[in-house]
């Protein structure tokens, strides 16, 4: 089984989203003693732990318990069906045990062609931002109108395969958003962006879309 995530909420966690966000949340529903709720990632199935609140420290034993309890939950629901399932291609099985069905019941496999075009034209259009930025000085924050294609055409010698990697600048372990971040505050002569900046994500997204299938060599993208 793959590791599957899980949704922490609050009791009220039926109630509106953070200010300033437009995130798709899951409602989950709320515990009438307060007590914690935990939900599945497929926004449906959730337990209520009994005599937990909120905020209060667990062992991973008891995370562990949580978690299988929402399985069984899930199980219970779907007798006959597998928690993940490839459409159409499997995942490797141990020797001796078959490959389940490509038609059985998938939580994360059974994607229309709709949702496959919606998610690639999102996808497109953050990378498409990201490539405005990457070649625009002003939309970087700069101060010396230089942008991150006048040393980097086309996201080249960028490398973000090869992340986390020491860098030498940082004279640390770094992510590919500590070096954009590294390059906007010296050779572009800007403010950092925060992690959670648009901005910084369509960077990123543009120049992991620029390697993607691309055997690394140095110097080319």
């Amino acid at each position: 089984m793959r590791p599957h995530c899980l949704v922490l909420a609050l009791s009220l966690a039926a109630g509106p989203a953070l200010a300033g966000t437009d995130l798709p949340r899951h409602q989950l529903p709320p515990s009438p003693d307060g007590n914690l709720v935990v939900g599945l990632c497929d926004g449906e199935t959730s337990i209520e732990v009994k005599g937990v609140k909120p905020g209060d420290p667990l062992t991973r034993e008891q995370g562990q318990q949580i978690a299988g309890a929402l399985m069984e939950e899930w199980r219970s629901k779907h007798p006959d069906a597998g928690w993940v399932v490839a459409a159409a291609d499997p995942l490797p099985q141990p020797p001796g045990v078959a490959a389940p069905a490509l038609n059985q019941f998938q939580t994360y496999g059974a994607f229309t062609e709709r949702d496959q075009q919606i998610w690639k034209e999102s996808t497109d259009r953050l990378v498409a931002e990201g490539k405005r930025i990457f070649h625009d000085a002003k939309a970087l924050g700069g101060t010396n109108a230089v942008s991150c294609d006048m040393c980097h055409p086309d996201g080249s010698n960028t490398h973000p395969e090869t992340y986390p990697k020491f860098q030498v600048q940082l004279g640390r372990v770094a992510l590919l958003r500590d070096m954009i971040n590294w390059c906007i505050e010296n050779p572009v002569r800007g403010k950092p962006f925060a992690d959670d900046d648009p901005r910084l994500k369509a960077l990123e997204a543009y120049i992991l879309a620029q390697r993607k299938g691309v055997a690394l060599d140095y110097g080319k993208h």
